[in-house]
């Protein structure tokens, strides 16, 4: 087993990502995108790469289509996202990883819905987390800080001192933009992403400890 490239800090807290980065719904969320773009005439293979990491809204208002009502476009994508949970699975070792952190140091900032991203979470076999900023939660969505930011000071923490883990561009720039490190979870890349951030394939490979002075910390697994 490879060991992954870390950080060498210490956190105040961990800040996750929810598709791609602690579950796989990749394959949920083209089945309904998909279904959209043909609905309006835009091209599937140049849109779906561009659907990930961003709230659904955001997305629609990208396509700058006539006559379309982005809030309701949304609305109508979360209800057929809700009923399409098939394949959704946990990223390998997130579940023991996540259980191992402290109470009240980390949370999942997600680009979808709370009641979409409570289902998808639920479907992965995964436990809701103590804290969660969905959608509703902010005003401007990821690649803005808006999310990151909000988790960071609802855990009593600057967002300097957290560490993001994320999968997609967005939300990579997102966490940029708002201070906190960056760790690139790549279980779900077909392709791989050119960044200056540390990488690794999943959670099987690492393991969080606290330190003396009550920082969180990353290491390979078995060092």
């Amino acid at each position: 087993m490879n060991r992954p490239d870390l950080p060498q800090r210490a956190f105040a807290a961990f800040l996750f990502d929810m598709d791609g980065t602690i579950l796989s719904s990749i394959a949920a969320a083209e089945r309904v995108w998909t279904r959209w773009a043909l609905r309006h005439g835009l091209d599937v293979a140049e849109f779906l790469p561009t659907i990930h990491g961003m709230r659904a809204v955001d997305t629609v208002r990208r396509q700058n289509l006539s006559g379309v009502d982005a809030e309701a476009e949304a609305a109508t994508i979360q209800a057929e996202e809700m009923d399409d949970v098939d394949g959704i699975a946990a990223i390998g070792g997130v579940a023991a990883f996540m259980d191992s952190l402290p109470a009240g140091r980390w949370a999942v900032v997600t680009s979808a819905p709370r009641e979409l991203a409570r289902r998808r979470i639920a479907a992965a076999g995964l436990p809701l987390p103590p804290l969660m900023i969905a959608a509703e939660d902010i005003v401007h969505g990821k690649p803005a800080p808006d999310g990151f930011l909000l988790a960071a000071e609802r855990l009593g923490v600057r967002a300097s001192d957290c560490l993001v883990f994320e999968d997609a561009p967005a939300g990579i720039a997102a966490a940029e933009a708002a201070g906190a490190s960056v760790l690139v979870i790549t279980a779900t890349h077909a392709h791989p992403l050119h960044t200056h951030h540390p990488l690794t394939a999943d959670y099987a490979a690492i393991a969080a400890r606290v330190d003396a002075g009550g920082g969180l910390r990353l290491l390979a697994r078995g060092a």
